[in-house]
């Protein structure tokens, strides 16, 4: 049998995007300029010499073939694999610190762009890495954030033409509306909404900063946190995340997260004219709901002191306003999979934590930045099963599932409780292995350690509990364990089927 796929076709475009993936490394290479650093000029210099000749070298590969569905989950797939891999060389060649490893470089870049949040970099901190890095570092998160190949689409004008496959590949959530006649423009109008919410958290960050408010968050931190609120990504050029930041920094941040976890279509529609589109969407409305009952939860098992291990809290129990700045936050934040963080959680107790792995399975909205399963899937999901409670007793009565008034198709139902299953095996199967490979490795993680690892790697989250802490990182797991995540961030990313499919037999071949 011959191969049914045009790889070549794939690999050209992947090499497309690698091309113009050295624009975004000027960045970094300006503020290093700005800065004075002279070895990280060296290191984006080479970095994106080398992106450039890949690029090119590529796409050379490229035929004139038009790109199909198969094509497009092969060079989505592959796009978020080399793009990791070429954003791993600048800390392989800065050589600083725990992420100069290959290994460790390749997980803080994945990290990166699938927007996880995980880190494995050990000391934090100007002394031991350029701002040009860290800057990168956050940058890299912006990047993934609405999506590298959305992004290629919208600017390249070679991949309009089967841009719907590619957005339909690597969209997080059941879909991408179409906001314009051409997929490009919404390709576009998708990036200029989330561009346009970063700009703005940026500059009212520096403004708290200007006003007296936000001591420590400079216009260089403002950027930082504006590239990696608005991706859900979470990294923070500050050890201790946004802990180390003022309560005013804290409140600011919350409603941008919300925005960062909210269909960026329903802004474009906003921006259209259309406000009230926001708040009769359904699925909003739903993730407000979800929102608000963590938050509630949290803020009594704060307040009351039930949420903190002995000895711990004393500054937030008896305090209302702290208690709901801290439960807020933390909901906020782990629902929409952003990873930040106000408090170390470990000092939390076991019900207060649970709230919290819970939050780690719900994930943002379909069109937004946020990872896991996604609330519209939990919606469609409920109202399935209340249709099946319903039809158990009216066994004749036809009753379809409707979201915002609109029928929905039995396949797209059917879709939805086999990603959501696979999610859960998924899930399962790797935080056994996570498992068994720290006993071997002599780390002795509990099985639930080893199950929050996986949940927060698999569903793009970052932080979790136990030696994940948000104020800890990922440097003691094996390397072989490291890699394995690697991969739970890709394939989460991608949420699971466009890996899956490449994986098949009949993918390549019927």
């Amino acid at each position: 049998m011959t191969l049914r796929v045009d790889w070549r076709l794939s690999l050209g475009l992947v090499g497309t995007v690698v091309k113009w993936l050295a624009l975004a490394l000027v960045f970094p290479l300006l503020v290093a300029i700005y800065y004075g650093e002279v070895s990280a000029v060296v290191t984006f210099g080479i970095t994106t010499a080398i992106a450039l000749v890949a690029g090119f070298g590529l796409e050379q590969l490229r035929t004139g073939s038009e790109l199909g569905h198969r094509e497009a989950f092969l060079m989505v797939a592959l796009t978020w694999l080399v793009v990791s891999l070429v954003g791993s060389l600048p800390y392989v060649i800065a050589g600083n610190g725990t992420v100069a490893a290959p290994a460790n470089a390749l997980f803080e870049s994945m990290s990166g762009f699938t927007t996880t949040g995980a880190t494995v970099m050990g000391d934090i901190s100007f002394e031991t890495h350029s701002r040009a890095l860290l800057i990168w570092r956050q940058e890299s998160q912006w990047l993934g954030g609405m999506g590298i190949v959305v992004l290629a689409v919208a600017i390249l004008p070679e991949l309009s033409v089967g841009g719907a496959q590619l957005l339909d590949a690597e969209a997080p959530g059941p879909g991408i509306e179409k906001l314009t006649p051409r997929i490009a423009e919404t390709a576009r109008a998708l990036w200029v909404a989330y561009l346009g919410i970063t700009l703005v958290e940026v500059f009212l960050l520096y403004g708290l900063h200007l006003g007296g408010l936000a001591p420590g968050m400079s216009f260089y931190h403002a950027i930082a946190h504006g590239f990696t609120t608005l991706s859900t990504g979470g990294f923070s050029p500050a050890a201790r995340s946004i802990e180390a930041f003022s309560a005013a920094v804290q409140w600011l941040i919350i409603p941008f997260m919300i925005a960062a976890g909210t269909n960026f279509a329903l802004f474009w529609h906003v921006l259209d004219g259309n406000p009230s589109r926001l708040w009769r969407d359904v699925e909003f409305r739903f993730y407000l709901g979800l929102m608000g009952v963590i938050a509630a939860i949290l803020t009594g098992l704060l307040f009351t002191g039930t949420g903190f291990l002995p000895g711990q809290g004393e500054t937030v129990v008896g305090s209302l306003g702290t208690a709901v700045r801290h439960a807020v936050f933390q909901a906020v934040s782990i629902l929409t999979t952003t990873g930040y963080a106000t408090q170390d959680f470990n000092t939390w107790s076991p019900i207060a934590q649970y709230a919290l792995f819970i939050a780690m399975f719900i994930g943002g909205s379909a069109g937004s930045t946020g990872g896991s399963i996604k609330v519209v899937r939990w919606l469609v999901i409920l109202k399935a099963l209340r249709r099946e409670l319903f039809t158990s007793v009216h066994p004749d009565a036809v009753r379809p599932v409707r979201l915002g008034g609109h029928a929905l198709d039995e396949r797209a139902i059917r879709g939805i409780y086999a990603f959501t299953v696979l999610y859960l095996a998924v899930f399962f199967i790797a935080g056994g292995l996570l498992f068994l490979d720290s006993v071997r490795a002599g780390l002795g993680l509990s099985i639930i350690e080893a199950m929050t690892v996986a949940a927060a790697t698999l569903g793009n989250i970052g932080p979790g509990f136990g030696i994940i802490g948000p104020m800890d990182s990922y440097l003691p797991f094996s390397r072989a364990s490291k890699l394995f995540m690697v991969g739970l961030m890709w394939v989460g990313r991608l949420e699971i089927f466009p890996v899956l499919v490449i994986l098949t037999r009949s993918y390549w071949r019927s």
